[in-house]
């Protein structure tokens, strides 16, 4: 009966053991990432070349250092973007986070190519939350997500989509069709039999 009980609290030991260094485990890294800190305004926005509010409508998981985020951008406030605009993310370091299908966001980011932009966890960026009690963001900025969206619309305005055909060039480049083709081939011939019967004309 001594052994039983013995064991009973050697065992609750080692499970608070456990317990204290997973805690102490969760600070250290929670801790490990330090983001400078950041206020609403325009001289915060200047640091940024693009700013938009979006929902995320497709997400690739990380294959390598970086996942991608398709947005259906819903506001655009600053920069050039289409209205299914990439956004590209770490996947790997101390402030590395993930985004998920649905999630709407305000992102600042800064272009890696003409057509995508590169996510830093330490920009201003922010994610929408139902319940505000979980908005973690309020707290660090000082101002809720819709006040943060009614700025950028004041201050920053509503900019127009670039086409999502960035590459359109009118029609001059697109490859004919069949019918297409026999008219221009019955139209080429005509000028041929033309041109062949004027120079036989005036030229004999």
């Amino acid at each position: 009966m001594h052994l039983i009980s013995f064991r009973g609290i050697e065992l609750n030991l080692v499970v608070k053991k456990i317990a204290v260094l997973i805690f102490c485990f969760s600070l250290m890294r929670g801790s490990a990432c330090q983001c400078p800190p950041s206020d609403l305004s325009l001289k915060e926005c200047d640091k940024y070349e693009i700013i938009f509010k979006g929902k995320v409508s497709a997400v690739k998981s990380c294959g390598s250092a970086f996942g991608e985020a398709i947005f259906e951008v819903e506001e655009l406030y600053k920069g050039n973007a289409t209205k299914n605009f990439k956004v590209l993310f770490e996947c790997v370091g101390e402030c590395s986070g993930n985004f998920n299908v649905g999630e709407e966001w305000i992102i600042y980011s800064r272009y890696k190519q003409i057509d995508n932009a590169k996510m830093d966890w330490c920009s201003r960026s922010r994610k929408f939350f139902r319940n505000q009690n979980e908005d973690f963001y309020t707290v660090n900025y000082g101002n809720d997500y819709d006040d943060e969206a009614k700025f950028l619309k004041e201050k920053l305005g509503l900019h127009r989509f670039l086409s999502d055909n960035k590459y359109e060039m009118g029609g001059r480049n697109t490859r004919p069709n069949f019918n297409q083709m026999v008219i221009i081939l019955l139209v080429s011939l005509g000028a041929l039999v033309l041109f062949y019967y004027l120079f036989n004309k005036f030229f004999k």
